[in-house]
């Protein structure tokens, strides 16, 4: 599973870069982990980076998905989830103020049928946007 190396490096380069911490923000958001991913997750940011967002992290595949009522495994599509979660859920909140920052990190997977074919790794990415409540004048 490729999704939570590159999601753990752009969080921890977002952090790095702006000085900003973990508390700084609501939410921490990814696309679609699902449990396992999420998992390894929060323990390669742990591990490699000594961030602990466990407490800010929330995953649209796992929001979405009932594990112990669906056969899911780890999730769905990581497209799929995030926009679903994103417009129905955070950004209703953040517009009504309850949701003040958070940070939003979409993931996915560059699919090649020609690398797999190859036996080669499939790259993945992640897109990290921060969201914030808009100022009323």
């Amino acid at each position: 599973m490729t999704l939570p190396p590159a999601a753990a490096g752009t969080i921890a380069d977002y952090f790095s870069d702006t000085g900003q911490s973990v508390s700084d923000f609501d939410f921490i958001v990814t696309g679609d982990l699902g449990n396992v991913g999420s998992e390894l997750l929060l323990k390669l940011l742990k591990k490699d980076y000594s961030l602990d967002i466990s407490s800010k992290h929330l995953d649209c595949g796992k929001m979405i998905f009932d594990c112990k009522r669906q056969d899911v495994h780890s999730g769905g599509s990581g497209c799929g989830c995030s926009a679903s979660v994103l417009n129905s859920y955070f950004l209703k909140r953040l517009q009504s103020g309850e949701i003040g920052k958070m940070l939003f990190v979409a993931t996915g997977a560059l699919m090649s049928p020609t690398s797999s074919m190859q036996g080669e790794s499939i790259p993945s990415i992640a897109h990290l946007v921060r969201l914030e409540k808009p100022d009323i004048v």
